[in-house]
């Protein structure tokens, strides 16, 4: 059966990458213009101490607010959210955000697959997760999460990644709904609020 799967009760689209993510998040992120009615959480691995490169560039780049994440931070449409170095980010109910501590996994703090199962658990058929280049397997349990409870998973095309063996890994083994070229993620991103018909599958 046909289902359209531009959500439109989403909540949250989660954006998950390694080695050559940034590119690709800085050919979309500026382009994003119009206040979004869900909340953008990016998971980038990332090297440890306190670096706070990425959220400085994306602040100066985007054009949407860039939410610095602290411990219990409130998950708000409209603003893009970046985890930050060397702590796992969490989802909890009433839309906050909480940071951890506990040991790596996939060599990565933050991990990908720890923050999208955890969004998945939280909002099911309200998410979207989308991963993006990489150089290792993180992101494939956590989209395969995504799907299984409800919500629209997303790969960004190996062919256009830097490193393409993220996406490749999760386009292989998670049944992704799309896999879409960078010019393609950036318009189902935009798609979301005007409820395009262009995006379905045959779930």
């Amino acid at each position: 059966m046909e289902k359209n799967t531009v959500i439109p009760d989403l909540k949250v689209v989660i954006i998950g990458g390694s080695a050559g993510s940034l590119e690709v998040l800085l050919q979309i992120l500026p382009k994003i213009k119009q206040a979004l009615t869900f909340a953008i959480v990016i998971i980038v691995h990332r090297k440890g101490g306190e670096d706070t490169a990425l959220e400085e560039l994306l602040s100066f780049k985007a054009q949407l607010p860039v939410a610095e994440v602290e411990d219990k931070s409130p998950l708000l449409p409209g603003f893009i959210y970046i985890a930050p170095a060397n702590y796992h980010l969490l989802f909890e109910k009433n839309n906050l955000l909480s940071l951890d501590i506990s040991e790596k996994v996939n060599y990565s703090r933050p991990s990908i697959d720890v923050a999208f199962e955890s969004a998945a658990d939280i909002y099911r058929k309200s998410l979207t997760g989308i991963l993006l280049s990489g150089a290792n397997s993180d992101g494939t349990n956590g989209l395969k999460a995504i799907k299984n409870l409800g919500g629209i998973s997303i790969v960004q095309n190996p062919q256009t990644a830097e490193m393409p063996f993220m996406p490749n890994n999760a386009a292989e083994h998670a049944d992704p709904d799309f896999i879409l070229n960078v010019e393609e993620l950036l318009e189902y991103i935009i798609s979301i609020d005007s409820n395009d018909q262009k995006f379905r599958n045959s779930n």
